[in-house]
């Protein structure tokens, strides 16, 4: 590891870790192939399969080290319900244990069955009884002929552009409080009234799409942080269908709802003209979204914020799942505050995590050696997890988003990730990093939303 964080040394790269792990097992004379499979949403399915140590009491626990981590992380990248393991007994009864209720991976399984409305399981099963691949593909018609409204749903403020045959006719940004709303009928309302205003603008509306933060299965609202108040039950009947009953007003249009991440992909695929981005937005939690090779999305999660990246088990622990080590605290504005604290800066308890973060960034304007110290610790913590994310991900280009990037840090952390990434893993020297411009930040995701949904025949 030729580049530690100076405020984290504890850092240990998972993709490091994993390459470690994978040459041991390479020189054994006798070794086991496990596969794993996961299933989600219509049989879609994503396999991985991984050489280990023979099941014995002498390497067990390395092996679990490893495969709990992989399947973890494929958890969140892709998404799913069924976890099919073959190859190795052992590991197979660690992780159903792991993923039942009171297990280590509770939180994970419990995020699942409400995202795929399907009960949780790990299933052991012999090699040739493993599903055979069943791939999602999730096409973009790519296309702004016709009357498009395109809705851009953030937690602070709302877009929405009308879009005529490619030209955008009217925007407009509209602050609103969405996530401390208890009551859907705001949502809807505040929906609404930005998609009439942008249709008062066309002569008719064609098709509707929207860009939303949050997990959507077929137009669905699963889990989204904007409705983080309204309860369960309103949630259930008035906001899991929310877009479709919005859209229904307008006719038999189609309608196409997709996470936010994938959609500044898409933006960032249409500005800088190719394929294979991966999107990553630093601000409050780690979002994240992919546009493939096709220039189509996977239908996967990519819930970055939960993938593990560090290996070090003493490294903090995010408050929500309960793990350690996950993207969340290294890609966000928390990853500035830990280290602002890890390097001795006292902040004002009183100030949010937003405020914060403003913090640390009016000192890097200023010059601080500390300030600008942060930024370089998660210009190398990104620099290894980009590897660790290609290993899922097929990457050409990486667009970095968000408040955490804002400013003089954003640069440093582009510069010092680069760095890593190339210098660390040459196969990788053709990723390229960069920022969207300012225009395409602030309304492109609505355009970009705009030509999500292919128009009726």
């Amino acid at each position: 590891m030729k580049y530690r964080p100076s405020l984290d040394k504890g850092f240990t790269p998972l993709i490091l870790k994993l390459r470690e792990f994978q040459e041991k097992v390479s020189k054994e004379e006798t070794k086991q192939l496990v596969t794993i499979c996961l299933e989600r949403n219509h049989g879609y399915n994503y396999h991985y399969t991984i050489e280990t140590f023979q099941d014995s009491n002498e390497h067990n626990q390395e092996n679990i080290e490893i495969v709990e981590r992989i399947i973890k992380s494929i958890l969140w990248v892709v998404g799913g319900f069924k976890i099919y393991i073959s190859g190795s007994k052992f590991i197979y009864e660690y992780i159903k244990n792991a993923y039942q209720k009171g297990g280590s991976r509770e939180f994970d399984a419990d995020f699942m069955e409400t995202v795929y409305e399907n009960k949780f399981e790990v299933l052991y099963v012999e090699e040739k009884d493993i599903p055979k691949p069943n791939i999602e593909v999730v096409t973009i018609s790519d296309d702004l002929t016709g009357c498009r409204i395109g809705f851009d749903a953030g937690g602070s403020d709302r877009k929405v552009s009308a879009v005529i045959d490619g030209e955008v006719v009217y925007s407009e940004e509209v602050v609103w409080y969405p996530k401390i709303n208890e009551n859907p009928d705001y949502h809807y309302a505040g929906i609404l009234e930005a998609m009439q205003t942008a249709a008062s603008h066309m002569p008719r509306v064609d098709a509707i799409g929207v860009s939303s933060a949050g997990i959507y299965v077929e137009n669905k609202v699963m889990v989204a942080s904007l409705f983080l108040k309204v309860p369960r039950d309103d949630f259930n009947k008035k906001v899991k269908t929310i877009y479709k009953d919005i859209a229904a007003t307008f006719g038999d249009v189609p309608l196409k709802v997709a996470n936010d991440g994938d959609v500044t992909a898409l933006a960032g695929a249409k500005e800088l003209n190719d394929t294979q981005i991966l999107g990553i937005a630093m601000g409050t939690s780690e979002a994240a979204g992919y546009v493939n090779k096709e220039g189509n999305f996977n239908g996967w999660l990519s819930e970055l914020a939960f993938v593990p990246v560090d290996f070090n088990s003493d490294a903090m622990v995010d408050e929500w799942s309960g793990d350690y080590g996950c993207g969340v605290k290294y890609f966000s504005q928390d990853s500035v505050i830990k280290l602002a604290e890890m390097g001795g800066f006292k902040f004002d308890e009183n100030l949010a995590p937003a405020q914060k973060l403003k913090v640390i960034q009016g000192l890097n304007d200023k010059g601080d050696k500390l300030a600008n110290e942060i930024f370089e610790n998660i210009g190398i913590y990104l620099g290894y997890t980009l590897a660790y994310y290609a290993h899922f991900y097929d990457i050409k280009h990486l667009l970095l988003l968000g408040r955490v990037v804002s400013g003089k840090g954003g640069n440093t952390i582009l510069e010092v990730a680069q760095k890593v990434l190339h210098d660390e893993f040459p196969e990788y020297e053709h990723v390229k990093i960069s920022m969207p411009d300012e225009m395409n930040r602030r309304v492109g995701q609505s355009i970009a939303a705009a030509s999500l949904p292919e128009l009726n025949k």
